[in-house]
């Protein structure tokens, strides 16, 4: 029997659908997402609508691969994402955001152990890093239970209201 990718027991990865719209504006558009991010400003509906239409979901084009994380009931509660592939390297980045009605019940570490077994695995990208501020235990802790390992620490890295902060850079290597 085949493996079958991205989906376990508990959750699915799936492309997004239009209907992910109003998911994709409720979290780019959380402002306490935003300082474990990259978002500067709200994003539009439009915008938003615009990227879904025109996204072909090819990591080889875009550089980048989108998931939603969808329950095995059908709810979708979050995103991830395989962000900056360099294919010569052969790395991404891997980002993640849940809503936050469903942090802390293991469906991020569900949801990340499956993308790193599809990018490493099924793609054979060689490394998957992530960028977490220092403030972000959660995260850390996340990324750790997974087989990530601290590599570096960025001093004074990312600019935040209070001042810039420090950033953890956490790598996976096949």
């Amino acid at each position: 029997m085949a493996k079958e990718w991205l989906r376990s027991r508990m959750l699915t990865l799936r492309s997004p659908e239009p209907e992910d719209l109003e998911l994709m504006y409720r979290m780019e558009n959380d402002t306490a997402l935003w300082s474990v991010g990259s978002a500067t400003l709200p994003y539009s509906r439009h915008t938003l609508r615009n990227y879904l239409e025109q996204s072909v979901q090819d990591i080889y084009r875009e550089h980048q691969a989108r998931f939603v994380i969808e329950l095995s009931d059908g709810c979708a509660v979050g995103m991830i994402d395989l962000a900056d592939f360099d294919l010569h390297n052969s790395r991404a980045e891997v980002c993640i955001g849940l809503l936050s009605e469903y942090r802390m019940r293991g469906l991020g570490r569900e949801a990340l152990l499956l993308l790193c077994d599809y990018a490493m695995n099924f793609l054979h990208i060689h490394q998957l890093y992530a960028y977490i501020p220092v403030s972000n235990v959660e995260s850390e802790t996340l990324f750790s239970s997974v087989g990530f390992v601290r590599s570096a620490l960025l001093k004074e890295w990312k600019r935040m209201p209070e001042g810039y902060c420090d950033v953890l850079l956490f790598q996976l290597i096949a």
